[in-house]
Protein backbone atom coordinates (compact mmCIF):
# COMPACT_ATOMS: atom_id res chain seq x y z
CA UNK A 1 0.00 0.00 0.00
CA UNK A 2 1.38 3.40 -0.99
CA UNK A 3 2.17 5.69 1.94
CA UNK A 4 -0.20 8.45 0.81
CA UNK A 5 -3.01 5.91 0.41
CA UNK A 6 -2.29 4.58 3.89
CA UNK A 7 -2.45 8.08 5.36
CA UNK A 8 -5.89 8.63 3.86
CA UNK A 9 -6.96 5.22 5.15
CA UNK A 10 -5.61 6.07 8.61
CA UNK A 11 -7.64 9.30 8.77
CA UNK A 12 -10.76 7.43 7.64
CA UNK A 13 -10.21 4.70 10.24
CA UNK A 14 -9.79 7.26 13.04
CA UNK A 15 -13.08 8.86 12.05
CA UNK A 16 -14.76 5.44 11.91
CA UNK A 17 -13.45 4.43 15.34
CA UNK A 18 -14.64 7.69 16.90
CA UNK A 19 -18.17 7.20 15.55
CA UNK A 20 -20.59 5.82 18.19
CA UNK A 21 -21.21 2.08 17.93
CA UNK A 22 -21.93 -1.03 20.03
CA UNK A 23 -18.27 -1.76 20.81
CA UNK A 24 -17.51 1.79 21.90
CA UNK A 25 -20.59 1.76 24.09
CA UNK A 26 -19.53 -1.59 25.53
CA UNK A 27 -16.07 -0.22 26.33
CA UNK A 28 -17.74 2.74 28.05
CA UNK A 29 -20.06 0.51 30.07
CA UNK A 30 -17.40 -1.98 31.08
CA UNK A 31 -14.95 0.82 31.85
CA UNK A 32 -17.42 2.17 34.38
CA UNK A 33 -18.39 -1.22 35.79
CA UNK A 34 -15.01 -2.98 35.92
CA UNK A 35 -12.30 -0.37 35.35
CA UNK A 36 -9.98 0.11 32.35
CA UNK A 37 -7.59 -2.74 33.21
CA UNK A 38 -10.27 -5.42 33.14
CA UNK A 39 -12.01 -3.78 30.17
CA UNK A 40 -8.87 -4.56 28.14
CA UNK A 41 -10.33 -8.05 27.65
CA UNK A 42 -13.53 -6.53 26.20
CA UNK A 43 -11.51 -4.28 23.91
CA UNK A 44 -9.20 -7.06 22.70
CA UNK A 45 -12.20 -9.27 21.95
CA UNK A 46 -13.83 -6.51 19.93
CA UNK A 47 -10.65 -5.66 18.04
CA UNK A 48 -10.08 -9.30 17.08
CA UNK A 49 -13.71 -9.53 16.00
CA UNK A 50 -13.20 -6.52 13.72
CA UNK A 51 -10.05 -8.08 12.25
CA UNK A 52 -12.06 -11.20 11.39
CA UNK A 53 -14.70 -9.01 9.71
CA UNK A 54 -12.04 -7.16 7.74
CA UNK A 55 -10.69 -10.50 6.52
CA UNK A 56 -14.17 -11.69 5.54
CA UNK A 57 -14.93 -8.44 3.75
CA UNK A 58 -11.64 -8.33 1.85
CA UNK A 59 -11.83 -11.97 0.81
CA UNK A 60 -15.41 -11.99 -0.40
CA UNK A 61 -17.97 -12.85 2.31
CA UNK A 62 -19.34 -9.31 2.26
CA UNK A 63 -20.26 -9.77 -1.39
CA UNK A 64 -21.95 -13.07 -0.52
CA UNK A 65 -24.14 -11.37 2.08
CA UNK A 66 -25.07 -8.66 -0.39
CA UNK A 67 -26.03 -11.30 -2.96
CA UNK A 68 -28.16 -13.37 -0.57
CA UNK A 69 -31.03 -11.48 1.02
CA UNK A 70 -32.03 -14.48 3.16
CA UNK A 71 -28.51 -14.95 4.54
CA UNK A 72 -28.19 -11.26 5.31
CA UNK A 73 -31.55 -11.25 7.09
CA UNK A 74 -30.47 -14.26 9.17
CA UNK A 75 -27.28 -12.47 10.23
CA UNK A 76 -29.32 -9.38 11.11
CA UNK A 77 -31.68 -11.35 13.33
CA UNK A 78 -28.82 -13.17 15.08
CA UNK A 79 -26.92 -9.96 15.65
CA UNK A 80 -30.03 -8.11 16.77
CA UNK A 81 -31.01 -10.84 19.22
CA UNK A 82 -27.55 -10.84 20.79
CA UNK A 83 -27.49 -7.06 21.27
CA UNK A 84 -30.98 -7.10 22.78
CA UNK A 85 -29.89 -9.86 25.18
CA UNK A 86 -26.79 -7.86 26.09
CA UNK A 87 -28.91 -4.74 26.61
CA UNK A 88 -31.25 -6.57 28.97
CA UNK A 89 -28.28 -7.84 31.00
CA UNK A 90 -26.82 -4.34 31.30
CA UNK A 91 -30.26 -2.88 32.13
CA UNK A 92 -30.64 -5.36 34.99
CA UNK A 93 -27.09 -4.88 36.31
CA UNK A 94 -26.96 -3.65 39.93
CA UNK A 95 -25.97 -0.07 40.63
CA UNK A 96 -22.23 0.38 40.89
CA UNK A 97 -21.00 1.15 44.38
CA UNK A 98 -17.95 3.27 45.10
CA UNK A 99 -15.75 0.45 46.32
CA UNK A 100 -12.34 -0.46 44.88
CA UNK A 101 -13.02 -1.74 41.39
CA UNK A 102 -11.39 -5.12 42.00
CA UNK A 103 -13.85 -5.87 44.80
CA UNK A 104 -16.89 -5.32 42.60
CA UNK A 105 -15.81 -7.54 39.68
CA UNK A 106 -18.03 -10.60 39.34
CA UNK A 107 -17.38 -11.47 35.70
CA UNK A 108 -14.56 -13.50 34.19
CA UNK A 109 -11.98 -12.13 31.77
CA UNK A 110 -13.12 -14.64 29.15
CA UNK A 111 -16.72 -13.47 29.47
CA UNK A 112 -15.62 -9.88 28.84
CA UNK A 113 -13.54 -11.00 25.86
CA UNK A 114 -16.49 -12.95 24.47
CA UNK A 115 -18.88 -10.00 24.84
CA UNK A 116 -16.48 -7.70 23.00
CA UNK A 117 -15.92 -10.20 20.18
CA UNK A 118 -19.61 -11.02 19.75
CA UNK A 119 -20.61 -7.34 19.76
CA UNK A 120 -18.39 -6.92 16.68
CA UNK A 121 -19.00 -10.24 14.94
CA UNK A 122 -22.80 -10.28 15.20
CA UNK A 123 -23.30 -6.91 13.51
CA UNK A 124 -23.70 -7.53 9.76
CA UNK A 125 -23.81 -3.79 9.06
CA UNK A 126 -20.13 -3.64 10.02
CA UNK A 127 -19.27 -6.41 7.56
CA UNK A 128 -21.22 -4.72 4.79
CA UNK A 129 -19.59 -1.40 5.62
CA UNK A 130 -16.14 -2.93 5.44
CA UNK A 131 -17.15 -4.56 2.16
CA UNK A 132 -17.88 -1.12 0.71
CA UNK A 133 -15.19 0.83 2.55
CA UNK A 134 -12.03 -1.27 2.17
CA UNK A 135 -12.06 -1.66 -1.65
CA UNK A 136 -11.58 2.11 -1.93
CA UNK A 137 -8.02 1.59 -0.66
CA UNK A 138 -7.11 -1.73 -2.27
CA UNK A 139 -4.47 -1.55 -4.99
CA UNK A 140 -5.12 -4.45 -7.44
CA UNK A 141 -1.50 -4.72 -8.58
CA UNK A 142 -0.29 -5.48 -5.03
CA UNK A 143 -0.69 -8.57 -2.88
CA UNK A 144 -4.15 -8.68 -1.31
CA UNK A 145 -2.79 -10.52 1.73
CA UNK A 146 -0.10 -7.92 2.44
CA UNK A 147 -2.67 -5.15 2.09
CA UNK A 148 -4.95 -7.02 4.47
CA UNK A 149 -2.14 -7.14 7.06
CA UNK A 150 -1.57 -3.39 6.78
CA UNK A 151 -5.27 -2.47 6.84
CA UNK A 152 -6.19 -4.85 9.64
CA UNK A 153 -3.20 -3.84 11.80
CA UNK A 154 -3.93 -0.14 11.30
CA UNK A 155 -7.57 -0.56 12.21
CA UNK A 156 -6.75 -2.76 15.21
CA UNK A 157 -4.29 -0.25 16.68
CA UNK A 158 -6.60 2.73 16.20
CA UNK A 159 -9.70 0.93 17.48
CA UNK A 160 -7.82 -0.37 20.52
CA UNK A 161 -6.51 3.11 21.37
CA UNK A 162 -9.94 4.75 21.01
CA UNK A 163 -11.79 2.13 23.04
CA UNK A 164 -9.16 2.13 25.79
CA UNK A 165 -9.38 5.92 25.98
CA UNK A 166 -13.15 5.60 26.31
CA UNK A 167 -12.72 3.05 29.11
CA UNK A 168 -10.25 5.31 30.92
CA UNK A 169 -12.57 8.31 30.69
CA UNK A 170 -15.51 6.17 31.81
CA UNK A 171 -13.76 5.36 35.09
CA UNK A 172 -14.13 9.03 36.07
CA UNK A 173 -17.90 8.61 35.93
CA UNK A 174 -17.96 6.32 38.94
CA UNK A 175 -18.65 9.10 41.52
CA UNK A 176 -21.63 10.27 39.46
CA UNK A 177 -22.88 6.69 39.32
CA UNK A 178 -23.10 6.61 43.09
CA UNK A 179 -26.12 8.86 42.58
CA UNK A 180 -27.37 7.86 39.12
CA UNK A 181 -25.93 4.40 38.49
CA UNK A 182 -29.22 2.65 37.83
CA UNK A 183 -30.22 5.24 35.23
CA UNK A 184 -26.83 4.80 33.54
CA UNK A 185 -27.33 1.03 33.32
CA UNK A 186 -30.84 1.50 31.94
CA UNK A 187 -29.66 4.09 29.41
CA UNK A 188 -26.80 1.94 28.09
CA UNK A 189 -28.92 -1.21 28.14
CA UNK A 190 -31.70 0.58 26.30
CA UNK A 191 -29.31 1.81 23.61
CA UNK A 192 -28.00 -1.74 23.06
CA UNK A 193 -31.56 -3.06 22.81
CA UNK A 194 -32.54 -0.32 20.35
CA UNK A 195 -29.51 -1.03 18.17
CA UNK A 196 -30.34 -4.74 18.25
CA UNK A 197 -34.00 -4.16 17.41
CA UNK A 198 -33.05 -1.91 14.48
CA UNK A 199 -30.72 -4.40 12.77
CA UNK A 200 -33.45 -6.58 11.17
CA UNK A 201 -35.19 -3.38 9.99
CA UNK A 202 -32.08 -2.06 8.25
CA UNK A 203 -32.57 -2.44 4.49
CA UNK A 204 -29.66 -0.48 3.01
Amino acid sequence: MAFDTWLIYLVAVIGLSLAPGPNGLLALTHGVMYGPKKTLFTIIGGVLGFVVLIALAMFGIGALLLASADLLLLFKWIGGAYLIWLGVRIWRSPTIELQPIGKTVVISDMALFRQGALAALTNPKVLLFFGAFLPQFIEPEQSLFSQFIVMAATFAVVEFAVEYLIARVATGLRPWLARSGKRFNQCCGGVFALIGASLPLYNN
